[in-house]
């Protein structure tokens, strides 16, 4: 296949091969969980390679998304000796483009009120009932594995140490319930906006029904990561709803991504 770039990986499914053909391909890979490449082809698409059942769960979710008008269209999805997941691009940039980097304010109100809608999103459905279950015995099993991954975090939380992590974590697991749908990983580059409109979510593979307080941790996190300031983490909160957002459960979920095998999802981390 002399139109593939070179170190593209064997052993594509025909129909994704088909997809292909005339397309400028570009490898848009950020981590290494995953192989990216955007087809400059039509309205675009992007191509997500990856270990074997790795991709299911946010094929799924990304069906989901768009049956819902929240993501894009699923072209396919296949599970062989490694995930081919194929999808239509949005229209618009992801909301790290400089374009919206350069109006942090617009951005982070932006960003708190498409997250809140998100959160006041109909549930019924929805492939994962109970996110937040999931989430937690994973950060438990890890904290009791020994898995402790401190990363940088805004000035608002506190640094904590493996034994006051873990000791928040046992305390504080009963706060977290599973009432809205999450993204699961709403930093900026996964969110989708065409000139400030929501175009959509991607990435969806940490989603389900859930506690709102995971969505908002990382949509303080990334605000604080991209625009170099903790200047509006306050404000994230204030313009999604100070009535929903508890800064001590965000502390805890703190504690808790401090668990996590690897370290923090975002492509830019």
């Amino acid at each position: 296949m002399n139109y593939l770039p070179a170190g593209f990986p064997d052993g594509a499914p025909p129909d994704i091969l088909a997809c292909l053909e005339g397309a400028r391909i570009e490898d848009r890979s950020s981590s290494p969980c995953a192989r990216v490449f955007f087809l400059n082809k039509g309205n675009g698409l992007y191509l997500k390679y990856s270990g074997k059942g790795l991709l299911e769960k946010e094929a799924l979710f990304t069906r989901y998304f768009f049956s819902k008008g929240l993501g894009p269209e699923v072209v396919c999805y296949y599970r062989a000796r490694h995930d081919w997941l194929l999808t239509c691009a949005l229209p618009g940039k992801n909301a790290s483009h400089p374009m919206y980097l350069e109006h942090p304010a617009r951005l982070c109100d932006t960003l708190a009120l498409e997250l809140r809608a998100l959160h006041e999103a109909d549930v019924t459905g929805c492939p994962v009932a109970d996110r937040t279950a999931d989430y937690l015995a994973a950060a438990q099993a890890n904290a009791h594995a020994g898995k402790f991954c401190p990363f940088p975090l805004p000035d608002s939380f506190a640094r904590l140490s493996a034994p006051q992590a873990k000791a928040l974590l046992a305390q504080g697991a009963a706060a977290l319930q599973s009432r809205v749908l999450l993204h699961g990983d709403y930093c900026l580059p996964n969110v989708i906006l065409d000139n400030w409109a929501l175009s959509g979510f991607v990435d969806l593979g940490c989603g389900g029904v859930g506690d709102r307080h995971i969505d908002l941790f990382w949509g303080v996190w990334s605000l604080w990561f991209n625009l170099k300031t903790n200047r509006y983490c306050s404000r994230f909160l204030d313009a999604y709803g100070r009535d929903r957002a508890d800064e001590d459960v965000l502390q805890l979920i703190a504690a808790a991504e401090a668990f996590a095998a690897d370290p923090p999802n975002s492509p830019l981390f």
